[in-house]
């Protein structure tokens, strides 16, 4: 991010779509940096192909299959050009069997007098039925050859265990080998010594390796004639005692115990320990780190084939295969490990207290409470499953997250984020506390491509921060505005960061209603942060920045096109499209829009979008796969029914209590984690619960959702907030109240759309008009009431007790309370218009002399 100065001193953002580079992540150049940069682009470019259905040999059959189906589009016109031909015989034909239309026809041929026309129209149509199939059986003879000649490739489509299978395995290894286990210092110190904590390292590949052959040796055996079937799957047994007639399997267990997951555990928790304390320079990488990556490739190739048999029905019982509780142990320990170096400890801490609680739980009291203590084997034989971490959080983030990280990263490339951020400069610059307003606008649109409230912070922040503190602000204040504005483009439609896509996943609600959903939510939230700056910049009397300052509003008209890509996302979801492939097209789109720009995408540059979307999910995926852990516990320990059954109990004796309760659990869960685990964890814990009060199943996730976000900004832990601190150079805890402060309004938006749905667009359109335009009015009096400042004047703390009553009379969204709300704003205004009371006076008080 640089902040550029011309001659008249006109302030341009350049760089805000530039990969903030972290302190933990390794820098290399050279063969090395061209190794993970194959590694990165590989695994983005492997996640486009498998989504779409695209593989090496599809696209080498493809000009047959494309020709396939244009002979296909023939013979479908000749049915309609056949059924016309036939008259009145053709008329009262229904359906579209093509035998049946043709069996009419050589009936009516034989009387009809256009007989020789009919005639003609069987024949085309039989032709184009034969090129069309002789066509096709051509592009699945060359598909089939070409996927044999390539047999090291996976086949598109994948089965979706294997799939984020592999989708966690690739982000692990490429996670693993880019971020250290420490952070390295700013300055360029060489890294102390540690050659013989590097040679403990290396030496752990040998149980890896150990490994890793024991696994080739289960797969090798699975493909065999000395396997046993049943109901048409091959059985994998490991048990330590074999029935007689399944005794083909009674070497499998010793051998998956101690030629397999002790090697394995060995190698895997031996690197983790060695990574924390091996150092080398920033460019290397490490023996540990290496280990780390072989072994998470080692557990998937162990669990695909694995999976792959009978033995998958056994998983969540006691009968699970020995070495499928060994492999999820070690890629539990591993996506916790990496979590760490890319998260963070607190989602690691949460997940720990999760483990720790599921062996424990038949020890505790009251709802936390379980009968049946959980064997080691039994719980991770579930865990690494679709009750688990390959349950809903990594199915998203395998499918939607991932596509629109590749999507955002298309948009980095054309420059998309410095022109959003210019655009809202030239827009709303010139108005008092300029860059805080920009700050506004710039963080909601680069946050709805961006996904986090963190990196929004960093990429936007390094500009508009500087700026508000330049205007007048505190580093507080402007740190504060800046992780408010970017933590709500999380609820931004259309793209909302992640955290919606699992919305849309667990609750099996189609992605565009909850896009429409929020339409009205962001507005009041936006609307809100926009009160609560414009007021302070009143109060503090700040000045916009000046023409000569900004960049010329004309010329941002002219770049309006590079919202196109945004545009065709829309549209294509909204016109029905799924969401992968309106992805897929608006991310085609930002790369033809390139070539309208100064930075045309060629090969290259796809190439580097690729690689870096690579590197940029690799943050995402590990948080998914981390909260699939905790989901895994709540599932299979009951724990979130229980709280459930808590709800309900609090609600008989207020629903608004219950509803306060899931609140703070919501923001509780959140405090330190991303979005999407929040979201996830509180899916799972609370939002059963308030669809059991008979809360509507959208509003009620919508509710839990909504404080997941804001968690990034309360205080005491505001991931948001932090990064803001340290680009204003505040103390983080007084930028964590500050920006609390300033989103206080939106705390209340959640229960605004509990009291009245027509917020969340459910209703009439004159209801859901009425409900956005008297919510807006209610923001707008709560902020008033915060800030001390109402109709261009401070406000007496009694007036601004009034405002905040008023402002809560509109929350429910009835008639009567929202004209019982305008009734106390407009007794508040003539109030202050009329006897102007001071914004310090007090109510005198007499003792009873």
């Amino acid at each position: 991010m640089t902040d550029q100065t011309s001659q008249t001193d006109q302030v341009l953002a350049e760089g805000v779509d530039e990969e903030p580079v972290e302190s933990y992540r390794r820098l290399f150049t050279g063969r090395a940096y061209m190794f993970i940069a194959a590694i990165a682009f590989l695994y983005a470019a492997f996640h486009m192909a498998a989504l779409n259905g695209l593989s090496v040999s599809g696209l080498i059959a493809s000009p047959w299959s494309v020709q396939a189906t244009i002979a296909e589009r023939t013979t479908q016109e000749g049915f309609e050009d056949l059924r016309a031909a036939l008259g009145p015989a053709g008329e009262e034909f229904s359906g579209n069997s093509m035998r049946r239309l043709m069996a009419l026809a050589g009936e009516v041929a034989q009387t009809a007098p256009n007989a020789d026309e009919i005639t003609a129209l069987m024949a085309d149509i039989e032709i184009a039925q034969d090129e069309a199939s002789e066509l096709r059986r051509t592009a699945r003879d060359i598909q089939s050859v070409w996927a044999d000649r390539f047999f090291f490739l996976p086949t598109l489509p994948m089965e979706p265990w294997n799939f984020r299978m592999i989708h966690i395995a690739g982000a692990l290894v490429l996670g693993f080998l880019l971020f250290a286990s420490h952070s390295f210092p700013a300055n360029a110190a060489p890294a102390r010594d540690t050659k013989l904590v590097t040679y403990a390292a290396a030496a752990l590949a040998l149980p890896a390796l150990v490994a890793a052959i024991t696994t080739l040796g289960f797969i090798q055996y699975l493909g065999t004639d000395q396997v046993l079937e049943m109901g048409g799957r091959v059985l994998w047994m490991s048990m330590p005692e074999i029935p007689e007639n399944f005794s083909a399997y009674d070497w499998v267990y010793g051998r998956e115990i101690w030629w397999f997951g002790v090697p394995l555990l060995i190698a895997t928790f031996g690197s983790i320990i060695t990574g924390w304390f091996e150092r080398r320079d920033r460019a290397s990488f490490t023996a540990s780190d290496i280990v780390l990556g072989f072994c998470a490739i080692i557990v998937a190739l162990y669990l695909i084939p694995i999976y792959g048999t009978a033995a998958r029905n056994a998983v969540g019982t006691p009968q699970v295969p020995i070495g499928v509780a060994f492999a999820a142990t070690a890629g539990t320990a591993l996506i916790l490990e990496l979590t760490r170096r890319v998260a963070g400890m607190a989602l690691v801490v949460i997940a720990g207290i999760f483990l720790v609680y599921t062996f424990t739980a038949h020890l505790l009291p009251s709802i936390l409470r379980v009968e049946t203590p959980y064997t080691w084997q039994r719980f991770f034989g579930t865990v690494y499953s679709d009750v688990g971490i390959l349950g809903t959080t990594t199915s998203v983030s395998s499918t939607y997250i991932i596509l629109f990280i590749i999507f955002a990263a298309f948009l980095q490339a054309s420059k998309v984020g410095d022109y959003f951020v210019n655009f809202a400069f030239a827009a709303a610059g010139r108005a008092r506390g300029g860059p805080a307003k920009v700050a506004i606008f710039a963080s909601g649109l680069m946050g709805m491509i961006n996904g986090t409230s963190a990196g929004n912070v960093v990429a936007t922040g390094s500009l508009t921060i500087p700026l508000m503190k330049k205007v007048g602000y505190k580093p507080k204040t402007a740190g504060a505005i800046e992780a408010a504005a970017s933590t709500g483009g999380q609820i931004m439609p259309p793209i909302m960061g992640a955290g919606a896509f699992i919305m849309a996943e667990v609750t099996g609600i189609p992605y565009t209603e909850i896009a429409a959903a929020a339409i009205i939510p962001a507005i009041l939230y936006f609307a809100s942060i926009y009160f609560m700056v414009d007021f302070e910049a009143a109060k503090l009397g700040m000045r916009g920045m000046r023409e000569d300052e900004l960049p010329k509003f004309a010329k941002m008209v002219k770049q309006v096109y590079l919202f196109i890509p945004i545009i065709i996302l829309i549209a294509a979801l909204f016109m029905g499209y799924s969401v992968i492939r309106a992805g897929t097209l608006a991310t085609v789109a930002a790369a033809m829009v390139s070539w309208l720009t100064p930075h045309r995408m060629g090969t290259r540059a796809i190439i580097k979008a690729f690689e870096l979307a690579g590197i940029m999910s690799i943050q995402i995926i590990a948080v998914c796969a981390a909260a699939g852990i905790i989901v895994g516990v709540i599932s299979l320990t009951g724990v979130g029914a229980r709280f459930s059954n808590l709800l309900l109990d609090l609600a008989g004796v207020s629903q608004l209590l219950a509803l306060f309760f899931a609140m703070c659990i919501a923001i509780l869960l959140g405090m330190g984690m991303p979005t999407t685990a929040a979201y996830a964890v509180a899916a799972a814990v609370v939002a059963p619960g308030l669809v059991n009060l008979g809360i509507p199943l959208l509003t009620a996730h919508f509710f839990v959702f909504y404080f997941a976000v804001v968690s990034a900004i309360t205080p005491p832990v505001a991931l948001a907030s932090y990064a803001a601190a340290g680009i204003s150079g505040a103390n983080a805890m007084e930028t964590s109240v500050a920006s609390f402060k300033i989103g206080i309004t939106a705390f209340i938006v959640p229960f605004m759309f509990f009291y009245n749905a027509a917020l969340l667009m459910d209703g009439t359109w004159f209801e859901v008009i009425r409900a956005g335009i008297t919510a807006t009015v209610g923001v707008f009096l709560l902020s008033a009431g915060v800030q001390g400042w109402f109709m261009g004047g401070p406000s007496a703390w009694f007036l601004r007790v009034g405002l905040i009553i008023a402002a809560l009379f509109m929350i429910e969204g009835g008639l009567v309370t929202d004209l019982a709300g305008v009734g106390v704003a407009g007794g508040v205004y003539l109030i202050q218009r009329i006897f102007k009371p001071r914004p310090d006076v007090s109510i005198p008080v007499r003792g009873a002399d």
